[in-house]
């Protein structure tokens, strides 16, 4: 699968961040649970923490697959995809966790990231594996901007209709694991 990259380094850094978009996948023990992949993206959510070390804000969603996942075994990829200029895919292998609003660890990294309404947390991915591969088959795509709808979605909804929706729709995984208490 590609050739194996010792770190990242900042030319990597600078080529990961300036993608608009990632994909994040994990998986439960259970050999009859889903795999979960989500595409991930939005200006400032992705971050380079140190060179075996990322990290990236999670806004809320309609699931909880990555966090009750994470929480369960810590498996996780994280895969981007070059859609202009030179073809390229960049996977990290290794081991999530999972930072809640208000613990300490939380607290210091928010400020790496573009400010959103509706941020469940912020995964930090523990690199295990860095991997570099050709990327021939991705298809060239223009990248317009970013969606707002998110952002407008929680906005209108407010911190209230926010923790109703958690409560509803990320108390547990498909598979019926632990989401958000």
């Amino acid at each position: 699968m590609g050739d194996q990259l010792e770190a990242i380094d900042d030319k990597l850094a600078a080529w990961m961040t300036s993608q608009p978009m990632f994909f994040v996948s994990t998986a439960p023990l259970d050999p009859q649970g889903l795999v979960n992949c989500s595409p991930k993206g939005l200006a400032g959510t992705f971050a380079v923490l140190g060179p075996r070390q990322v990290a990236y804000l999670d806004l809320t969603g309609s699931g909880i697959e990555t966090i009750a996942h994470l929480r369960e075994n810590g498996r996780m990829v994280i895969m981007f995809c070059a859609f202009d200029g030179r073809p390229r895919i960049v996977r990290l292998h290794g081991r999530g966790s999972v930072l809640l609003p208000g613990e300490p660890s939380f607290v210091e990294l928010a400020g790496r990231f573009s400010g959103h309404e509706g941020v469940r947390s912020i995964i930090v991915l523990d690199v295990a594996r860095l991997s570099d591969s050709c990327g021939y088959a991705v298809p060239r795509m223009t990248y317009e901007a970013d969606r707002d709808v998110l952002d407008l979605d929680h906005r209108k909804r407010g911190a209230q209709g926010l923790a109703e929706f958690r409560a509803e729709w990320n108390a547990t995984s498909l598979d019926g694991l632990p989401g958000l208490d």
